[in-house]
């Protein structure tokens, strides 16, 4: 059982030698085609990464490009050397095919996903810092990737959309701000004039109010009660709340320090005097 284990060992090393010796000089070869492939593919990648910043092109995309062709060259570069030491690849490539057939088909999705994001980035509807509003979920981008773009709501609550349920549908772009609504009511017998330049003070003293779109500040409806005064302003998407509620109180302090009556629910009841007598 040793002898034949040493016949096979034998047997093994002189094929070994035999190619070594026959492809010797293409083995040398091919090794320096890989090295000198890699020193290009790498050189090639930083090239284009680089010309598509010069040219404002989106960070995700330059990045997935510049991998792409990095990453073809080398596939080039190995093939050739395959072949140079007299493996044949063609068997390599009808299996790389018939794995990406099944692959594509198993990850249909996840693809799906990818070209989005990929006609998200090439189109750019809206950046990171915008406030998008798309199948009733909003709030401001803080990443997109290939695949996925990240929420982040006024709640600071991150909300990720697969890229597939963005494209080809109905999208709100407010950019960095949204918009914000207050109302208060006053009593009719108030100067509404007043309270509108009250309200418009408050707004504009608070920092974090934009000035560009502008606030609007009016006569919203006349209720039951006295004229509702309404107020529009916009803020950054993920100061919402905190805003809100300064903006409110501010409202609130400068209308009862001028004075100025907030009425509460009434009705007014007539009692006739015929109808008491019978």
């Amino acid at each position: 059982m040793i002898s034949s284990e040493i016949e096979q060992f034998e047997k093994y090393y002189t094929m070994l030698t035999e190619y070594m010796v026959t492809y010797s000089m293409q083995i040398v070869g091919a090794i320096f085609i890989v090295l000198i492939g890699l020193w290009i593919a790498q050189k090639l990648a930083k090239f284009v990464a680089a010309l598509m910043t010069r040219h404002n092109v989106d960070i995700t995309l330059t990045n997935f490009v510049s991998s792409v062709v990095k990453v073809l060259l080398i596939v080039m570069v190995i093939i050739i050397a395959l072949g140079k030491i007299g493996i044949s690849v063609t068997p390599f490539v009808a299996a790389i095919g018939a794995a990406s057939l099944g692959a594509g088909l198993a990850l249909q999705g996840m693809l799906s996903n990818y070209g989005a994001g990929l006609a998200i980035i090439a189109t750019r509807p809206f950046v990171v810092g915008d406030t998008i509003e798309v199948k009733n979920v909003s709030g401001q981008v803080k990443t997109i990737e290939l695949g996925y773009t990240i929420l982040i709501n006024e709640e600071k609550v991150e909300i990720t959309i697969p890229n597939k349920h963005i494209v080809g549908e109905i999208l709100h772009n407010s950019f960095s701000y949204s918009l914000v609504k207050g109302e208060i009511d006053i009593a009719y017998s108030a100067c509404s004039d007043n309270a509108i330049s009250l309200i418009e003070d408050v707004l504009k003293a608070h920092e974090l109010v934009a000035q560009n779109p502008s606030s609007q500040v009016g006569i919203e409806r006349f209720a039951d009660s006295g004229v509702t005064i309404s107020y529009r302003y916009w803020v950054p998407t993920t100061k919402i709340i905190e805003t809100k509620l300064a903006i409110n109180g501010g409202v609130y302090k400068a209308i009862n320090n001028a004075d100025i009556e907030i009425p509460f629910p009434q009705r007014v009841i007539t009692i006739n005097k015929a109808d008491l007598e019978s």
